[in-house]
């Protein structure tokens, strides 16, 4: 492409005029808002289907697994958190506010459906069964072993193994045995009674308390004793496994199919609000626009202009209008 004289001075003429204008900030700034003014009144099905949003997201979070430095640095931030100085001279009542943990407490008291529930359920699993069976019989065996009564009175000790003795020949059976199959036949007893009894103990007004003591305990505590719970060295190995867990949920179906209805639902719902009512939702407003948002492109804009790279990129696209027939034939250049 010939380059002529008038249209390189026209084009220069023009990369000055924007530096010169978009260096100013009030430019930025001004041209933001009405960007901001714009957008904030088109209505999201008029920018975007459903189908690209899902598709956005389908193809970035649930097709593309998470990348090997990532999972460093999460787990990086995770050990910084844990070690950083400051978690010995602040208190856990200092990051977590009283009357919020009341209201928990206050919550999971409230909840005695729930929780007979879940206490049924869990009194009713035959894990927990042959638990207080073990449990039963070990603390039977150890009573006749180590009795204080045993220990204390001299002869008794004999005596309660003499007992034992006669007893196992009399029924012609080891006493674990007997005493296993008693438990056996009457584990739905026992179930029945340790679910009475805890739920007795964990009534409302116990558990309210119990939670309310809990926190009495812990809150004057420094936050660093989270590093007594969680191995930090440990931390790659945990993050690890984690991001495992979540690379084989992205790639089930359940997840693809609660993604697409998930999605489908907020976009239903709004698909007429506008893009203002949208960010409002996220926190963003006219005035984060201006005073923040703004304020962060400016350095972008300066280093767009003082590199070259805004100057550059003009020129590109006004070389190419300014030598195409329609404009040469307007300014009377031959090609």
């Amino acid at each position: 492409m010939q380059k002529h004289p008038m249209i390189e001075q026209l084009i220069e003429a023009q990369l000055n005029f924007l530096d010169h204008t978009f260096s100013q900030s009030p430019t930025v700034d001004t041209e933001f808002v009405h960007f901001y003014q714009w957008f904030r009144k088109q209505p999201l099905q008029q920018l975007w289907s459903f189908e690209q949003i899902h598709g956005l997201i389908e193809k970035q979070i649930l097709q593309t697994p998470a990348s090997g430095f990532l999972i460093e640095q999460i787990a990086e931030h995770i050990k910084f958190a844990l070690v950083h100085p400051i978690n010995d001279s602040t208190t856990i009542a200092d990051i977590i506010p009283v009357l919020t943990v009341d209201k928990i407490a206050q919550y999971v008291a409230s909840k005695s459906g729930h929780r007979q529930r879940l206490i049924k359920t869990m009194v009713n699993n035959p894990a927990f069964s042959a638990m207080i069976s073990q449990l039963i019989q070990h603390s039977i065996q150890d009573y006749l072993d180590n009795s204080v009564l045993a220990k204390s009175v001299p002869g008794v000790s004999r005596f309660m193994k003499m007992g034992k003795s006669v007893l196992e020949n009399v029924t012609d059976t080891n006493l674990d045995d007997a005493v296993a199959k008693y438990l056996q036949k009457n584990i739905l007893k026992l179930s029945q009674m340790s679910e009475t009894v805890l739920n007795q103990h964990f009534d409302d007004h116990k558990l309210y308390h119990f939670q309310a003591n809990l926190w009495h305990k812990i809150k004057a505590k420094p936050v660093s004793v989270l590093k007594n719970y969680i191995e930090v060295q440990d931390l790659p190995a945990t993050v690890g496994m984690g991001a495992e867990i979540w690379d084989f949920i992205r790639q089930s179906e359940y997840l693809k199919q609660q993604v697409h209805d998930g999605v489908y639902a907020w976009y239903v719902r709004n698909a007429e609000r506008p893009f203002d009512l949208l960010l409002r939702d996220l926190n963003i407003d006219e005035a984060l626009i201006q005073h923040e948002l703004s304020a962060l492109l400016q350095p972008v804009i300066q280093q767009m202009i003082a590199s070259g790279w805004l100057r550059e990129r003009s020129r590109h696209y006004l070389e190419q209008f300014y030598y195409v027939a329609e404009t040469l034939k307007i300014l009377a250049i031959s090609e």
